[in-house]
This record gives structure tokens, C-alpha cells and sequence, in this order.
């Protein structure tokens, strides 16, 4: 069961490592932990959600929660639904970004604030670990459908600011962003969009849902150029992430789009918190202070952005994996409204996309590179003795700081696995400093060898 209770959520293969009779356990064991009386869960496309909803739905009328089904969402509106409902918690049923076998949930308190994987999740799992099984079909908690759909959608229009007209092509992964995007589209007459995979498909029949890969936006930077459109956007399967595409058919790196939504908040609101994960690049940072804003550096991953954006009382929040986070929604992350954000951008500075990239595009930087090892512990502990005469910090991992080049290295939660991120002020330098580092680490541990990413 360990293996299904990851560090932010709960993923596993159906029907393998998660099925139907998990799901009730993991739903009479969610509402005891929060003690909740009234919950609201939704489900992505997967072609098990609907059994998995069923069952953990079961789960938590059998506790004595009533539910509310709001069906088929993605997970930016179930985080709405949670908030606007008053709800005491709510549960997503998803795999997220994952290929179609893989599924799961995503857990939430009150207010969407998420089940964190330090004392929440081992506690859910440990409360599974003990209940016996759970009937199908008990007759405890009251059960009702509810679309929450129209008032999401009126929420997110509420933030649009067109301006002159735009051309979007928009790739939605056969996913949660499908019901989603069209019915902005048809709101606002400016806005001119093509769209590809839109409609939800469990099967995935076009490409993995994950933007993150470059192979699964080819299609899309191709109908970008065909269409002579001023962006393409892609989303993820449950539409709390996305990618995008400039006018000339190029991906933009993850942690600029940060800087320019930095850059937009900013100028609305003059000295605002904008925190942004130490895996960015340093423009980000350097960006929001030549702004008059306080960059605040934080950990990776959402469960932890969220927390320390309430304790900031952060505006925004962006993410390398793709994630963007808003006050505004309740210091959830939701990538339709990260899509406006980048239109009203675009209307508002009447420049195309890539000449607003171009300035941000300081530095060279590997990417994430996962590494294999034998002994993490021992790898970063050696890197750190090596490096003993930089800046050096552990908020996640461990940070190397030289004043030309940095690298973070952080241990996976799940397999013997360091995620590599380095940056430097050419590609030159971050070839020859990640040659340095990959030495260094073999060094260390002879066994050392890159991972699929």
C-alpha cells in the first residue's frame, strides 16, 4: 500500500496497486481523518474514474460525510468547488499527467488546502491500513449531483482583459481543459481559437497528456506555425498545468512564463510577494526585484507552494513542473486561468510572445536531468564537502551557489533517484559544469548513470 501514498498525493496502476475496493477504504479513511461532514469530489476522464469515484464516494457515505458529485472536472474546478461550496474537504479522482493505466487522488481540507505527504497522507495511510473493508452501496451520508461548471467558468471570464484580437491554438490532451477552454472561447469574441485532442478521451488516442514532454507539443508547435497563431497552449490531463508554444512554433521555458505573470501582477500591484521554486532560473528572481517586488524562493511541490503562499499572502506562485498558483483561486494552482493570464499579456503589451521571451533568456540551463544512484545520501553529502566554498543551502536538496553557475540536486521520494538541475551564463559553461558535477557524483558513487526523465 506504501507504494500508492506518494509525497503529494495518491497514484497507483488500476487495477493492479489501486482499485475499487482501495478507493472505498481511502474514502471512509479521508472523511475520518478530517473529521468532515460534508465533502465534493469530481473525476478526470480516466477510463477507471468513474468506478474509482463510485467507490470512494461509497467510502465516504459509509463514515457518515454527505457528498457532493460534481462528475467529470478538472482539478482547478474541484479546488473551486471546495471553496465556493464551504465543503470541509474534497477529493479528485486523477492520474494527473500519467499515462491512461495509472490513477489516483487528490486530497483536500477545507479551502483546498492540500493533504500533505509529512503528516496528512501517513496518517490517511495508516487509518487505511487499519479498516476493514467497506461494503458497496452502504446507506449512511447523503448523496447528490451538482455541476459547478457555470459559475467556475464565470469566475475565470472575470479575469479575461481582451484587448486587440489573438489567434490560439490550444492542445488539450484529450483532458479536464476540453470542456473548459471552448466555453471561454465562445465568451470572448477577440479570442480566435483551433483546437486539437479536445475532447476527453480516457484512452489518450493522440499523445500522453504532459506538456513537460517535448514530443507531445510537435503536433501543436506545427499548427502553430500553420495557423500563424500568436501562441499555442498545452494541458495537462487534468488541467492544473500547462505549456506554451511563441508565435514562431518555439516551446517557452516553464520558469519564464513565471517572470512575465511576475511582471503582469506586478504592475497591478506595485511591491507584491511572487514566490517562485529554487529549480527556476535566476532571471526569475532578478526579474521581480528590478520590479519592486519580493521574490521569495520555496520548495518543490504544491502541497508546499500552497502553505507558504498563505504564509506570504503571495500573489502568485510558478513552478518549473508547470504549475501556476493564484491568490486569486484560493492559492490554487489552475492552468485555464494561467492560459488568460498569457492572452491578456499578450493583448496588453501588442508584442508577439517571443520578443517578450527574448529579454528573460539570460542563461543556459540543463533541464531537470534525473541521475540514478546507489546512495543518495552519500552523493550529496559528497557534492556538498566538494563544493564547501559556495553559497550552499538544503531547502530542497542541496543548492550550490558560485556567482557564474549554480546547480540544485534533490532525492526522489519514491525511487533511488537525483533530480539534477544546473544553471550557468552560456551553454558552454553549463556543458562543461554539468561534466564537472557528473564526474564528481561518479566519483562518488561509481554506479551512477542517467534515468529516463
Amino acid at each position: 500500500m506504501g507504494a500508492i501514498f506518494r509525497a503529494y498525493d495518491i497514484r497507483g496502476a488500476y487495477p493492479d496497486e489501486l482499485d475499487e475496493d482501495m478507493g472505498r477504504r481511502i474514502g471512509a479513511g479521508f472523511v475520518r481523518l478530517l473529521h468532515a461532514e460534508a465533502i465534493v469530489v469530481g473525476r478526470d476522464m480516466r477510463l477507471s474514474s468513474p468506478s474509482l469515484t463510485e467507490a470512494f464516494i461509497e467510502g465516504a457515505l459509509s463514515a457518515g460525510a454527505s457528498v457532493t458529485d460534481i462528475g467529470m472536472v478538472s482539478t482547478p474546478l474541484l479546488y473551486y468547488a471546495i471553496i465556493d461550496g464551504k465543503f470541509d474537504g474534497g477529493a479528485m479522482v486523477t492520474a494527473s499527467h500519467l499515462p491512461g493505466r495509472m490513477n489516483g487522488f487528490k486530497l483536500c481540507r477545507e479551502n483546498a488546502i492540500p493533504l500533505g505527504g509529512d503528516r496528512d497522507l501517513p496518517a490517511l495511510e495508516r487509518l487505511v491500513g487499519k479498516s476493514p473493508p467497506v461494503p458497496p452501496r452502504p446507506i449512511t451520508g447523503k448523496y447528490r449531483r451538482l455541476s459547478a461548471m457555470e459559475r467556475y467558468i464565470e469566475m475565470l471570464l472575470s479575469f479575461v482583459r481582451s484587448g486587440p484580437p489573438l489567434k490560439i491554438v490550444v492542445d488539450a490532451g484529450n483532458g479536464m481543459a476540453g470542456p473548459e477552454v471552448p466555453r471561454i472561447a465562445a465568451r470572448v469574441p477577440e479570442w480566435t481559437f483551433t483546437f486539437r485532442d479536445i475532447e476527453p478521451d480516457g484512452r489518450f488516442p493522440d499523445h500522453i497528456a504532459n506538456p513537460l514532454i517535448p514530443s507531445t507539443t510537435l503536433e501543436l508547435q506545427a499548427a502553430v506555425l500553420n495557423e500563424q497563431a500568436d501562441i499555442g497552449v498545452a494541458f495537462d490531463g487534468d488541467a492544473d498545468r500547462c505549456g506554451f508554444i511563441d508565435e514562431e512554433g518555439n516551446r517557452v521555458p516553464e520558469d519564464l512564463v513565471t517572470a512575465l505573470i511576475a511582471e503582469a501582477f506586478l504592475q497591478r500591484h506595485p511591491g507584491g510577494t511572487i514566490l517562485y521554486d529554487l529549480r527556476s532560473s535566476r532571471v526569475v528572481p532578478e526579474t521581480i526585484v528590478r520590479l519592486g517586488g519580493k521574490a521569495v524562493r520555496c520548495r518543490v511541490g504544491h502541497a508546499f507552494i500552497k502553505a507558504q503562499m498563505r504564509e506570504e499572502e503571495a500573489l502568485f506562485a510558478g513552478e518549473l513542473s508547470g504549475h501556476y498558483y493564484y491568490r486569486d483561486t484560493g492559492y490554487t494552482d489552475n492552468a485555464v486561468m494561467t492560459m488568460i493570464r498569457m492572452l491578456n499579456l499578450l493583448s496588453a503589451e501588442q508584442e508577439p510572445l517571443s520578443r517578450l521571451v527574448a529579454p528573460l533568456k539570460k542563461y543556459a540551463s540543463t533541464g531537470e536531468i534525473n541521475i540514478r544512484v546507489t546512495d543518495k545520501d552519500a552523493v550529496l553529502a559528497g557534492l556538498e564537502e566538494r563544493y564547501g566554498d559556495a553559497g550552499i543551502d538544503h531547502l530542497d536538496g542541496l543548492t550550490i551557489d558560485y556567482p557564474s553557475w549554480w546547480f540544485n540536486i534533490r532525492p526522489s521520494h519514491t525511487e533511488p533517484v537525483l533530480r539534477l538541475n544546473l544553471e550557468a551564463e552560456d551553454a558552454g559553461a553549463v556543458a562543461a559544469k554539468r561534466e564537472e558535477v557528473f564526474a564528481r557524483i561518479t566519483a562518488i558513487d561509481p554506479g551512477m548513470r542517467r534515468a529516463a526523465s
